[in-house]
């Protein structure tokens, strides 16, 4: 007779953040879908290095999150985190919410998305997680787009991450620069009102615009500065109504693109993508690549940029919880 095993089962925490989590210090979650799916190596692993190096920077203990043999790891050592970097392309699975199961159940490595790095974070304790952008709604996923076979009319495409019903599900706090550009980002801010998850700008009234320091839409709330944020965070997370709290800090201005530019790029590789036919989860990562070569790299700089920077900010904040 087989044994079933629950989430907690499957938790293997490294003993660093095991002694961390156990004398109540700061602890940072990190996400590993950047190291897997996000970049080529070796920038996947000086970025994810670089983060990691961030948020110890900040006083704080990372975590980074990923799937290995039917085991949920939180925490990475360098032998894991240089295997899961260099693993074979098309090796390694995409964990979101939906495809968790699958994930643990198919052996090998499999890298975590917001969704499941949240669910990780708060099974193990953690209450600070840091990303690059959260997904959300893509454009035509709720009014229609243009039928990929040529057609007249349009239909809805119903492509909404599982990022968005996480966080109004699971109380974990999710620092990014924003949803990331390539949504329908009005859309998105709904769907999170909807959800019941707050969401801050900080340091400005604007909502980040990921590869930009404004999506050019005020935040539905926003706070000066790291204390105000933690104050909110604490608040929020103190209250016990299950939801995150999305935090958004812009993108260091020296690494931002010019509001126009991000737009332009976004917007051409949005129309390339729907004549291409091309969608569902394949989607973001074709993006992705396409705004990087529309802006000769600049967007890439960017990107790296901003990870890093929201996981030294996550760092400082999981710190400010903690004295608490």
């Amino acid at each position: 007779m087989r044994v079933q095993t629950t989430l907690l089962d499957r938790l293997v925490i490294t003993p660093e953040v095991c002694a961390a989590l156990a004398d109540g210090n700061p602890v940072v979650a990190l996400e590993s879908t950047l190291i897997s799916h996000g970049l080529p190596y070796p920038q996947n692993i000086e970025v994810a290095k670089a983060s990691e190096a961030a948020v110890r920077a900040a006083g704080a203990v990372p975590a980074t999150v990923a799937i290995n043999e039917g085991r949920l790891l939180v925490g990475l050592d360098d032998p894991a985190l240089t295997a899961l970097a260099t693993a074979p392309a098309g090796s390694v699975r995409k964990a979101a919410r939906p495809s968790l199961a699958a994930a643990l159940a198919g052996g090998g490595w499999a890298a975590t998305t917001v969704s499941a790095t949240m669910i990780a974070a708060h099974a193990a304790g953690i209450s600070v997680f840091a990303t690059g952008g959260i997904g959300g709604v893509h454009h035509g996923a709720l009014a229609g787009v243009a039928l990929a076979s040529g057609g007249t009319g349009s239909q809805p495409t119903f492509d909404i991450s599982s990022d968005l019903e996480e966080l109004g599900r699971t109380p974990v706090a999710v620092v990014c620069a924003g949803p990331k550009a390539i949504l329908d980002v009005p859309a998105t801010l709904e769907y999170l009102e909807t959800r019941g998850v707050p969401v801050v700008a900080v340091g400005q009234v604007d909502l980040p615009g990921f590869y930009a320091r404004s999506a050019r839409i005020a935040a539905p709330d926003s706070v000066s500065d790291l204390n105000t944020a933690a104050d909110l965070v604490a608040t929020q997370l103190g209250l016990g109504v299950g939801a995150g709290i999305l935090i958004c800090v812009p993108v260091p201005e020296a690494d931002a693109l010019p509001g126009d530019v991000a737009r332009a790029a976004v917007e051409r590789a949005i129309a390339e993508a729907t004549q291409a036919g091309v969608a569902g989860p394949e989607l973001t990562p074709w993006l992705l690549a396409r705004i990087a070569v529309l802006t000769d790299g600049a967007s890439i700089r960017a990107n790296t940029a901003l990870i890093v920077n929201d996981a030294g900010f996550a760092g400082a904040l999981a710190v400010r919880l903690a004295a608490r």
